[in-house]
């Protein structure tokens, strides 16, 4: 008998159903439609006595609930996601913990993710393009294929959003530029260029990002590292 499926998977997320976890969640302005308030290892848990199903990931994401898209998102299979699925679920995105835990633990490991990240990061809809920093950042740590001209070309993208005084944008532009600029010491030397010009645009969001990202980039602990 199969136990996975969405109806036994649904029940078992509301079995470890945490109220107290959707008030925490709530305070770090995590907030969404229908959540459980189940805990990451739990999710995690879950996921591995799972296995990797992608039809079940699909059905898993309709449900509109937070602990089931992201569980979604870790039992689908990347090399199965298409770039019309992925336009699909960015559309859905209601809260950052949800954008930021499918991109990192699904979007970043699909052949579409440096395209949907130029693509998602010039969409004026606050988590979709939230999402395509979020996946630069991403990509920044974990394509370790990937040339240096494949990051460079995302530093406009990064100056042109800088001036977004949204939160959870520019919060992500941030996270983009510093993780491209921690990359390597070529990419360091690059994004704290490219950090000294957002510096001096006439918004107080770019400054923020500027002068967050300089403290990371130029600190000892990040430039020791990058010259060893």
């Amino acid at each position: 008998m199969n136990m996975n499926t969405v109806k036994n998977v649904l029940a078992r997320l509301k079995a470890h159903a945490n109220p107290k976890n959707v008030e925490g969640m709530a305070r770090y302005g995590i907030t969404a439609k229908r959540a459980f308030g189940v805990s990451a290892p739990v999710l995690r848990d879950l996921a591995r006595q799972v296995g990797k199903d992608h039809r079940l990931a699909g059905a898993l994401w309709k449900h509109d609930i937070l602990d089931a898209r992201v569980l979604a998102a870790f039992i689908d299979e990347p090399d199965r996601v298409t770039p019309a699925q992925m336009d699909t679920w960015v559309k859905d995105f209601d809260s950052w913990a949800v954008c930021d835990g499918v991109c990192l633990h699904l979007f970043v490991k699909t052949p579409h993710a440096h395209k949907k990240a130029v693509q998602w990061s010039m969409d004026e809809r606050e988590f979709v393009k939230r999402a395509g920093f979020t996946l630069m950042a991403c990509l920044a740590v974990h394509d370790k294929e990937a040339s240096d001209g494949e990051f460079e070309k995302y530093f406009a993208l990064i100056q042109r959003a800088a001036v977004d005084e949204r939160n959870f944008v520019k919060k992500a532009v941030n996270w983009a530029l510093r993780q491209i600029g921690k990359r390597n010491l070529a990419l360091n030397r690059k994004a704290i260029m490219i950090a000294r010009k957002i510096q001096k645009l006439e918004s107080k969001s770019a400054r923020w990002i500027a002068a967050d990202a300089l403290r990371e980039l130029t600190g000892n602990a990040v430039q020791g590292r990058l010259r060893k």
